[in-house]
């Protein structure tokens, strides 16, 4: 393109500034023949510019502009932990500000935190002091704690039945070839607790599902899908931590039953959740991969704090009364006996796939006193609870070759997973590699996650359970694989009028 006489540029690279005699900037096409502007008076040409050069030209910043104003330097401004979560750093200057915004404030508490109302222990005397170290133990140590596990383990029924089941909601899902080899492990075991909860007769209309360690809520996902056509039915994620990409944000519509507790297990009272208080709905427990101490806090979350009244503390005295009103307040407190019976109906059901014994804690742990039948104590459990790491790690060198293959990258980093990678420290190679093969450790690791899980059997069992463990999926699948299964046996439902 060829630009215009007298010009150096073209209109699309560039433009003329003209100035009239007053010294004033008017536009190029103000400019009419002969150089002169259109009132008739000459335009003084100035140089030129570029577009670009134009938009790029520096100019000094005058005086007492904002861009003459020297700023601190960065390397001036200290930066200090913040004392609401140490994680992460703030500016000094900045501190106040920062901590009303800081995501680690202490939030409101929900009308359903009570503090540690399904703990557990409270006696401090019991809570054991720190152990040492199983890879410390000397063999001679280490052989009587395996004389005392096998000991304990006399009596219990060690080879688990098998019950891996499946369910017809899941299928299409399963027979997707979209679903790579991760996705197809999980959909297996959610199929196969669905497959268990099915037996038990627990999915059916008028339930109230607790998923506890929900995580991404996919179980209840497919527990919805199951009960599709299915009315009076509530899901109840339980999940301590904030969590991305939740399934459960699929559901959200008028009729949407699905809601959030944003609380540790640890605090839930569950007779104190707006919607159970409201529609009063029988509750099943329902988990995957609930790890280590999170089972013991949800099953007294479920057979304690929920059947029982947890409003009893709280409650304000009676008011006095006289002599006379002795027989009106018998007759009172014998109605509310009966009504509060009538509220306090046991849970429907229980299924949890059990996961991560060597995070038991003997402080939250339901099966104390089973420990105590069978001679053993807060420090044998220690022990117990790290040694149930070996029947896992002993397919350490099979998972570090299958995690390897380029394959498995993507399995790898898979947050749901639970299966632990332990230390040496846990499992104690360096006392057990000369006296016992690999076999072996896997063997004890799988009787001390049996003792565990039969602790919480009997827990169930004294509390009007019918509690039982079983396979729920293949080994290959996952080797977190034993199913905590519980419905109330007929004396502790309550009876119905004929």
């Amino acid at each position: 393109m060829i630009p215009a006489p007298g010009k150096r540029f073209c209109g699309e690279h560039g433009q003329q500034e003209v100035m009239d005699p007053a010294g004033r900037s008017c536009r190029p096409s103000a400019v009419g023949e002969h150089g002169l502007l259109r009132g008739g008076s000459p335009a003084v040409s100035e140089r030129v510019w570029p577009r670009r050069e134009v938009l790029a030209a520096p100019r000094d910043p005058g005086p007492g502009s904002i861009a003459a104003i020297a700023l601190p330097e960065e390397n001036e401004r200290k930066r200090i932990p913040c004392p609401l979560d140490p994680k992460h750093t703030v500016y000094e200057d900045q501190l106040q500000k920062h901590l009303k915004k800081c995501n680690s404030r202490e939030k409101p508490k929900p009308v359903y935190f009570v503090q540690d109302i399904n703990a557990g222990l409270k006696d401090v005397s019991e809570i054991p002091e720190k152990q040492v170290p199983i890879s410390s133990l000397s063999k001679e140590e280490l052989q009587n704690l395996i004389i005392k596990l096998k000991k304990a383990c006399n009596g219990l029924e060690l080879c688990l039945k098998d019950q891996i089941l499946s369910h017809q909601a899941l299928q299409e899902a399963l027979n997707d070839p979209k679903n790579g080899e991760s996705a197809f492990k999980h959909l297996k075991q959610q199929a196969s607790i669905l497959g268990n909860l099915e037996k038990l007769h627990l999915l059916g209309p008028g339930r109230c599902f607790v998923e506890f360690g929900a995580g991404r809520g996919k179980l209840s996902h497919w527990v919805y899908a199951a009960l599709q056509n299915a009315e009076n039915v509530q899901f109840l994620l339980v999940e301590r931590a904030t969590t991305r990409f939740k399934i459960d944000g699929k559901h959200k519509r008028k009729d949407s039953v699905f809601e959030r507790l944003q609380v540790d297990i640890q605090h839930l009272c569950l007779k104190k959740v707006p919607v159970l208080e409201k529609k009063k709905l029988p509750v099943v427990g329902i988990g995957k991969h609930l790890c280590g101490a999170a089972t013991d806090l949800a099953l007294r979350c479920l057979v304690e704090s929920y059947t029982t009244c947890c409003d009893g503390e709280n409650e304000e005295p009676a008011p006095k009364r006289s002599r006379n009103d002795k027989t009106e307040v018998a007759s009172n407190n014998s109605d509310d006996n009966e009504h509060n019976k009538e509220d306090c109906k046991p849970v429907a059901g229980i299924v949890i796939a059990l996961c991560c014994h060597h995070k038991c804690d003997w402080t939250h742990y339901v099966g104390r006193e089973f420990f105590k039948s069978v001679g053993l104590g807060p420090v044998e459990f220690h022990y117990f609870q790290r040694m149930s790491s070996w029947a896992t790690c002993g397919m350490r060198e099979i998972t570090a070759k299958v995690s390897a293959s380029p394959e498995s990258e993507d399995q790898t980093n898979d947050p749901e997973e639970h299966e632990q990678t332990c230390s040496k420290t846990e499992s104690g190679a360096d006392t057990s590699q000369g006296i016992l093969s690999v076999e072996e450790r896997k063997e004890i690791g799988c009787l001390c996650k049996l003792l565990i899980d039969y602790g919480r059997i009997e827990y169930l069992q004294q509390r009007g359970y019918k509690a039982a463990l079983q396979y729920y999926t293949e080994s290959a699948v996952s080797l977190e694989n034993v199913l905590l299964t519980a419905v109330p046996s007929p004396a502790l439902l309550p009876e119905t009028a004929t």
